[in-house]
């Protein structure tokens, strides 16, 4: 007969500040194999944002803060919270419902993929840099908006831009109405439920961006329980990953304005894109950490159907 597992966070109950369940969870999520990159890279990080913001802290509280007596009920709370993270592998950001982007806030839940994107590195100023002198973006649209949280990202990185956000999922758009709504933005931020841009307004756009699906199905189904937690449709690109991209592509080129640009992230398909869309001129990014994985098609090159 096996003995039973031993509980991962026994113990944990008596730590009595904070610092002592830094050193504590960091290790903890460490030897758990849990996956990061969804709130955070490493274990460190991701242990100091669970337990600031399980205890209703800032996260850039002052040091001195980590030296403070928990209360017992305090230490209750932080076991529930890591051992639902370690054991039932609930990702961070559904624990604390929230996701940062930069500066900016985003409310999350199991409806929505958890937003991480190199866009943030993006808007404004490498987009606008795109555009012909003197162009500026008065409409665009984010296709896949998921949360909302690029196209929030547009409308406060574009003041006078209207976009329009699209996702074929009604649930992920309740959870980007709530964000649109907390961010101020429900003059100038339209949800549209469309499958990529069919069904949306009538307009040309001077940008169009998209964080899709654009995994391929196989490796989706061998995701880590952290990222198999998200909306599968939020992941699965189809067999090769580039099922969305494609009606991304073929759609864009009748709703750009003449002057306008199509940006798709598109992680590991770097290869593909430059194999599949060679004719339509692909252009890259360059990012922070060499991944290069955003790339830009000009309407000029995208051939216009009919």
């Amino acid at each position: 007969m096996s003995r039973p597992a031993a509980d991962p966070l026994a113990g944990a109950a008596e730590l009595a500040t904070p610092a002592a369940w830094l050193e504590f969870a960091r290790a903890l999520l460490e030897r758990s194999g849990v996956a990061f990159g969804q709130v955070a890279t490493d274990a460190h990080d991701e242990a100091l944002y669970l337990i600031l913001r399980t205890l209703g802290l800032p996260l850039d509280s002052r040091p001195s803060v980590m030296s403070r007596r928990l209360a017992a009920a305090e230490r209750d709370q932080l076991v529930t919270v890591f051992r639902r993270r370690v054991v039932d592998r609930v990702p961070a950001a559904y624990l604390t419902r929230e996701a940062w982007l930069g500066p900016h806030r985003f409310y999350v839940d199991e409806r929505v993929i958890i937003p991480r994107s190199y866009f943030l590195e993006l808007i404004p100023d490498a987009l606008a840099d795109c555009l012909p002198p003197g162009r500026r973006v008065h409409r665009a649209a984010d296709v896949c908006t998921g949360s909302g949280c690029l196209a929030i990202l547009l409308a406060h990185g574009f003041p006078g831009a209207r976009v329009d956000a699209t996702d074929l999922s009604p649930r992920a758009l309740e959870v980007a109405r709530i964000n649109v709504r907390d961010h101020g933005l429900e003059d100038r931020v339209s949800l549209v439920e469309a499958d990529v841009l069919t069904g949306t307004p009538p307009a040309k756009y001077d940008l169009i961006i998209s964080n899709p699906p654009y995994e391929p199905s196989a490796h989706v189904d061998t995701q880590s329980p952290e990222f198999a937690a998200e909306p599968r449709m939020a992941h699965d690109g189809g067999n090769d990953g580039l099922d969305v991209i494609r009606r991304l592509i073929r759609q864009a080129s009748e709703r750009l304005a003449p002057h306008g640009v199509l940006a798709i992230e598109v992680g590991g398909l770097h290869a593909a894109i430059e194999r599949e869309f060679a004719a339509q001129q692909p252009e890259w990014f360059a990012t922070q950490d060499g991944s290069n994985c955003v790339v830009i098609f000009r309407a000029a090159a995208l051939p216009r159907r009919g």
